[in-house]
């Protein structure tokens, strides 16, 4: 049966809407709200799905209010998808003690230790999102989720990287802003995964850019864009984009570009500046044979 789906808020935009949603989540344990934008496109057929990933303290607001991205999802005919950050509302003792861990910082993994064993952001986005995407009423004639990409900003960045490469058939390109590209050493990075993961840190591999492009072997090789900003005041301690670049060296991975900002720094104004750019990368991969 498919899930109940209610929806809370509705905007019109660039034609089309963006419209704010609210479900019960049976992987997390918790209602949980997510934004989709329907182009004008969607009232005559089904359109690509192109996930954006939030940062720390985000929800699935931050993005759908401050990017614009809606102006080039209109032009383009794709719908985006913006998730929470983290199970909310579970009352998990020190879930809201600090703000790059517990509420609001998910960190798109499936936590192992059992005070956490409701964050399993990877799950949630990876299956139980798409799943409700392809069955509730709301989507199933507008959304197509078999043409699919992912992107994101920060910790989203991460996630992006980290479900896109995980998962190549699922996703026809991947981008990111700001990514953390190597959390298993940096200190968001280690704060999350012992958190979520415990102490083994072969564990937290799987959920590092670097080490699964290092052993990619997959035959499908989806498509990569990151930027990131040279006045980002997190870049040397926290994302670490040159480690990112050692790793597609490393591993031959193409088509893979990565760029530097000159001046820009970690805030929605560097997205919004370069979204365009983003929007028309995922676009080129989800229309093909699809464009008039």
């Amino acid at each position: 049966m498919a899930t109940s789906v209610e929806e809370i808020t509705v905007n019109r935009q660039f034609d089309g809407y963006n419209r704010r949603y609210k479900h019960r989540s049976s992987v997390l344990g918790c209602d949980m709200t997510f934004t989709v934008y329907f182009p004008a496109a969607a009232e005559k057929g089904k359109v690509p799905v192109l996930y954006y990933l939030s940062g720390l303290t985000c929800t699935d607001e931050n993005f759908i209010q401050k990017s614009g991205a809606q102006r080039m999802a209109a032009a383009r005919g794709v719908a985006l998808v913006a998730p929470d950050t983290s199970p909310r509302g579970l009352g998990v003792e020190g879930e809201a003690d600090s703000w790059d861990f517990g509420v609001g910082a998910g960190f798109y993994v499936n936590a192992t230790q059992e005070k956490w064993r409701a964050w399993r952001m990877y799950d949630y986005v990876v299956e139980e999102l798409p799943a409700l995407l392809r069955t509730a009423s709301p989507f199933a004639s507008s959304l197509d989720p078999d043409r699919a990409s992912i992107f994101g900003h920060s910790m989203g960045g991460h996630g992006a990287l980290i479900v896109g490469l995980k998962n190549p058939q699922s996703y026809r390109s991947i981008s990111a802003f700001a990514p953390i590209c190597n959390p298993t050493n940096v200190p968001w990075g280690v704060k999350a995964f012992t958190g979520y993961l415990g102490e083994d840190k072969e564990a937290w591999k799987q959920y590092d850019a670097c080490e699964l492009m290092r052993g990619f072997a997959g035959d499908v090789k989806p498509p990569i864009l990151v930027d990131t900003g040279s006045a980002d005041k997190f870049l040397e301690v926290q994302l670490q984009p040159q480690a990112l670049e050692g790793a597609i060296k490393d591993s031959g991975y193409s088509p893979a570009t990565l760029r530097m900002q000159e001046g820009y720094d970690h805030s929605y104004f560097f997205i919004s500046t370069f979204i365009d750019d983003h929007i028309n990368f995922h676009a080129d991969a989800l229309l093909v044979g699809h464009e008039a």
